[in-house]
């Protein structure tokens, strides 16, 4: 299933997608596939599974401390591969990755396993379309869905050269700096929305920072889709009880998918 199948299910509903992160491997393996179970059941239209990875450039501290616990666990690149296929079939499961874990394990091996799988497609926050050659080959090959990042920063050449890459949607990075929820929206999204919708027909997502319903519904007022990770990480975060964690993110699920409704 393609992020093309979610987005055309959610225009038809009027309504902006919900897209839900959690890293492979946290708070176990097993739990891990469990939560984006949760996630599906609760409404998420999309599911962002990402690589934990010892050096990011991008992740805050919960996801940065989620990724800790699954590596410190044990988890290793092929395991992400696991995760996909348990829960794949019922809505698009994109990985989020930095591009070192992708080009260590092989770029076409990658594509290729993480496609048998059942993914959709890759995120890839710190690969450009000009360093892409490999991806964007393997990725034509296997039939995958590529995203890449836009920012606040962004010139109106680069955002027309990366939405111009990306195959199913685009990535709106809404604030400059790492993720993490926030109290507030960033003020920069609507604009940089505004600005890649100029250059592409594509969905837009918009990430960063949301972590409760009405955030999310002031984020679909203007975006295709709303994605959050941070306040889904900290549902585990929070409390040593993974039940619990569990309970929680089905409370906060409900809750942001009735905002992307609204």
């Amino acid at each position: 299933m393609k992020s093309a199948d979610a987005f055309a299910k959610t225009k038809a509903e009027g309504r902006a997608a919900l897209v839900g992160y959690l890293p492979a491997g946290f708070p176990t393996l097993a739990d891990s596939i469990k939560a984006i179970d949760i996630l599906i059941d609760h409404g998420a239209d999309l599911i962002e599974v990402g690589m934990p990875y010892s050096d990011p450039v991008m992740d805050g501290p919960a996801i940065q401390r989620a990724a800790d616990r699954a590596l410190a666990a044990g988890f290793r690149t092929r395991q992400v591969f696991e995760v996909v296929e348990a829960v794949a079939g019922r809505v698009p499961i994109l990985s989020m990755t930095y591009w070192n874990l992708v080009e260590h394990y092989g770029v076409d091996a990658f594509a290729r396993d993480f496609a048998a799988a059942g993914g959709a497609g890759l995120i890839t926050p710190d690969l450009i379309p000009e360093e892409a050659v490999d991806w964007i080959a393997a990725s034509d090959a296997h039939d995958l869905d590529r995203v890449f990042l836009v920012a606040p920063s962004s010139t109106e050449e680069r955002i027309a050269a990366t939405v111009a890459a990306c195959r199913g949607f685009v990535y709106a990075q809404s604030v400059m700096g790492v993720t993490g929820a926030r109290a507030a929206t960033s003020a920069a999204a609507p604009k940089l929305v505004e600005r890649a919708r100029a250059h592409t027909g594509l969905p837009i997502g918009v990430g960063l920072g949301v972590r409760d319903g009405d955030q999310a519904a002031e984020v679909a007022a203007y975006g295709d889709a709303v994605i959050v990770g941070s306040a889904i990480v900290n549902c585990y975060l929070e409390t040593d009880d993974v039940p619990a964690g569990h309970r929680r993110l089905a409370e906060l699920t409900t809750d942001l998918a009735e905002g992307v409704a609204r």
